[in-house]
């Protein structure tokens, strides 16, 4: 088994708008990104302690000046009315090139939040700009979901009080992270409310694909040019957590390659593909010819979803793929119709 890559190296619609799920009060214009914009401010509920992997964080008042690091985390502050001074600049699922996800910067418009006033985007692609996170001068650095080392956390903390994962690199889900994030801002129950409002529209659009539900799944990625390794993610992954939220069920195969690991990720050999044969429904990424290419394969066909047809392809790099690999508050809704609408396609050749 081998560690866990980076999320870039494993990158792998009826769009609602990110500010549908924003809190009903309004934002007041700033120069700079850096104000608290909502009602139901918690400033009462300070100081504030969140257990982490790496230790505690302790944040004594409410935080005005909010950066977050690594995938997603923004999206948090941002469904709670808050704009952040800074976060990390997107570099997958990125088709306009901005360094801003589409349901992200509807949410910031909802704030008055774009053009000159964006926030500050961090280049992380050579790992998190400390300097520049400091530069942004935050109350808090919010990373609940996110693939911090300790050596990260620590350094992050010299800047400001930060929020790491609960328990393991990459395997917050979308739920949790809002929970932590919004506890951080002094504002879990709003980020309650969110999280409920999220799976009622899920519970809605299922109604509507009545074959997703109760479907056996495995998560994978093939790379296009080597087709002898299925990277498979495991239980742990918050991609795979959001497929079990919209009603379907993680194979037990895939539970036992992952075994006891706290990595998101395992490797099996294309030779024994047909460990896979519980699988109702297998999602992998690529694109039109990625169904074809991998009922031609000698090793990949023997896998029965595969042979059926019953594969749902996220098409590879593009923003639906960044919203479900790494989901949040914003990005689940956003995407939730074609996602499904791919598992659906899918399940009605399970028979």
């Amino acid at each position: 088994m081998r560690t866990a890559p980076s999320r870039r190296a494993l990158r792998p619609l009826v769009a609602l708008t990110a500010a549908s799920l924003l809190l009903a009060a309004c934002s007041t214009a700033d120069p700079e990104p850096a104000a608290t914009t909502a009602a139901g401010s918690g400033a009462d509920t300070f100081p504030v302690t969140i257990e982490n992997t790496f230790g505690e964080t302790t944040i004594e008042a409410e935080p005005t000046r909010v950066a977050t690091v690594n995938w997603g985390n923004h999206d948090v502050p941002i469904a709670l009315g808050i704009v952040p001074v800074g976060f990390a600049k997107a570099s997958y699922g990125d088709d306009d090139t901005d360094g801003v996800l589409p349901w992200t910067y509807e949410g910031l418009e909802a704030l008055d939040a774009t053009g000159d006033a964006l926030p500050v985007l961090f280049d992380e692609t050579a790992g998190i700009p400390f300097e520049a996170v400091n530069n942004t001068e935050p109350d808090v650095v919010l990373a609940a979901y996110s693939g911090l080392t300790e050596e990260d956390w620590t350094t992050l903390s010299q800047i400001a009080p930060t929020v790491s994962y609960p328990e393991a690199a990459w395997g917050t889900n979308w739920k949790d992270m809002a929970l932590v994030d919004g506890r951080a801002l002094g504002r879990e129950a709003e980020a309650q409310e969110l999280v409920d409002d999220v799976l009622a529209q899920i519970d809605d659009a299922l109604a509507e694909r009545p074959d997703v539900e109760g479907k056996t799944f495995a998560y994978t990625y093939l790379a296009p040019d080597d087709p002898s390794t299925i990277g498979v993610y495991t239980p742990l992954d918050a991609r795979v957590q959001l497929v079990e939220d919209l009603g379907m069920t993680v194979a037990p195969s895939v539970v036992e390659l992952a075994g006891d690991t706290d990595q998101f990720f395992v490797d099996l050999s294309a030779e024994q593909a047909d460990v896979l044969s519980d699988v109702d429904v297998l999602i992998t990424y690529g694109d039109e010819s990625t169904l074809a290419a991998m009922q031609a394969d000698p090793l990949l066909s023997k896998i029965p979803a595969v042979a059926r047809g019953s594969v749902a392809v996220v098409p590879d790099g593009v923003p639906l793929a960044s919203a479900t690999s790494g989901p949040t508050i914003l990005s689940v809704p956003w995407a939730l119709d074609a996602y499904l609408d791919l598992f659906q396609a899918a399940a009605e050749r399970v028979g």
